[in-house]
């Protein structure tokens, strides 16, 4: 191979020193390096905007164009140095997000964790410095973009609270329906723990079972929302992530109580409470006792209703199923009794935390299932407690369910409501004071609980 005098492929002029002619492509020979020659924080744009999930190339910038859908980049293999840069091309990042993903264990912003761009216009850049911070966005045009577990939220509809517990956690209480809506913040660790319970059921009359509590379902993950005491029902796999936008919440109701006399004295099962995929069922209703050949049965729903007189069937609990289980199966009626043709008791509601108990001889109703107690409010509640069994006077009635369910009637008074935002039962109704209509389920509630710091 030829010699070629250094003279031959460079000039100088001045302090320029030129290496090569227009046109040429300078190489180095293997095995060489280079000093001096690296990148100065820029990147060269690819003009042709993308519109679908693609690979990005260190020292590229890429027009991103969501007007289609949102879709993700995947950034290089981390080296120290290198850089990628991001831009809005049809400012519809609000709208469509953009997603970008670190490659294998590498990090954004020291949290191995994707990042949602979500501002209209936003352009940022990202330089790989080391292991322990990954990718830093060393420029921005409108915010910080980091992979975040923070959510700033806010709260609409009336009596809906948001408050600050546990220093680092904000709590969002609803009590009728509203909407959540996340205003900044989200990511792929941007997730939220739950609390949706629906209204309890409405009770039948004389002597009919009691309503079953509304389906309750529940999540913590300590990693999310921090330290607090679940129930025992409550998963353990938050929900989300989150990207900014309004989430509507539904605050089921609680069934109505049976209006005897006949088929009408039905009681109503209760509504379902939503939250974003998480639905929760109303609780299950008790049929109309008063006719001797009514089926008085109880209704299936989140927890079942209870059986009425003369050893009637219960409702099934959790209903559809869901994992972990919602919600129990209501208790049977009672038989015979000592009422002047052995007439017996109604059974309890199911609650979340027990099934129903069964209407007792000679004239016990059934007690209404126990709820759950969680403390995700920073405060110990029990709640989705199943209605009491009403009884024929004289006799005792069904005790309502720890966690807002109803007490049956003793045929001397008329049976008690659910607690309103507890989803508990309503208490099935005794006879014969006339005080015989059974009681209306409790409201249910939903709790959102998430980190803002």
């Amino acid at each position: 191979m030829s010699k070629i005098e250094v003279n031959q492929i460079s000039s100088q002029c001045g302090s320029t020193l030129t290496i090569g002619q227009s046109g040429d492509s300078i190489q180095l020979a293997c095995g060489a390096t280079q000093t001096g020659f690296g990148r100065t924080g820029t990147v060269d744009w690819d003009t042709t905007p993308k519109t679908a999930t693609f690979s990005a190339v260190s020292g590229n910038g890429y027009f991103c164009n969501t007007s289609g859908g949102a879709f993700t980049v995947n950034l290089p293999a981390g080296s120290a140095g290198a850089i990628v840069s991001l831009a809005d091309y049809a400012a519809t990042w609000q709208t469509n997000n953009l997603t970008v993903t670190p490659n294998g264990t590498d990090k954004i912003g020291s949290i191995n964790g994707n990042t949602i761009l979500a501002t209209q216009g936003q352009s940022v850049t990202f330089v790989y410095v080391d292991a322990t911070q990954g990718w830093i966005n060393t420029m921005d045009s409108t915010s910080n973009a980091r992979a975040s577990a923070f959510i700033c939220a806010s709260v609409s509809g009336a009596c809906n609270t948001l408050v600050t517990v546990d220093t680092d956690y904000k709590v969002a209480t609803f009590t009728g329906p509203g909407t959540f809506t996340i205003n900044s913040g989200g990511g792929s660790l941007a997730k939220v723990d739950y609390l949706v319970v629906a209204g309890g059921g409405g009770a039948g009359s004389i002597i009919a079972g009691g309503g079953g509590a509304g389906g309750y379902r529940e999540s913590h993950c300590a990693t999310t929302s921090g330290p607090y005491t679940a129930s025992p029902l409550a998963s353990t796999t938050s929900l989300g992530p989150f990207s900014p936008g309004a989430y509507p919440i539904t605050v089921g109701a609680g069934g109505a109580g049976s209006t005897p006399p006949g088929p009408t004295g039905d009681g109503v099962k209760g509504s379902d409470s939503v939250f974003s995929t998480i639905t929760s069922t109303g609780g299950g209703n008790s049929q109309d006792a008063a006719p001797a050949c009514s089926p008085a049965l109880g209704q299936p729903g989140g927890s079942g209703g209870g059986g009425g007189r003369r050893s009637r069937a219960a409702g099934n609990g959790n209903t559809p199923p869901v994992s972990p289980p919602q919600g129990n199966p209501g208790g049977a009626g009672g038989g015979p009794g000592y009422a002047p043709d052995g007439e017996g008791s109604g059974g309890g509601g199911g609650g979340a935390g027990a099934a129903g108990g069964t209407g007792a001889p000679p004239n016990n109703g059934g007690a209404g299932g126990a709820g759950v107690t969680s403390s995700i409010n920073g405060t110990p509640t029990a709640r989705a407690g199943g209605g009491g069994g009403g009884v024929y006077a004289p006799g005792t009635a069904g005790t309502g369910g720890t966690g807002g369910g109803g007490a049956g009637g003793p045929g001397t008074a008329p049976a008690v409501a659910g607690t309103a935002n507890t989803g508990g039962g309503g208490g099935g109704a005794g006879y014969p004071t006339g005080a015989d209509n059974g009681a209306a389920g409790g409201s249910g509630i939903v709790i959102i609980r998430y980190k803002f710091q």
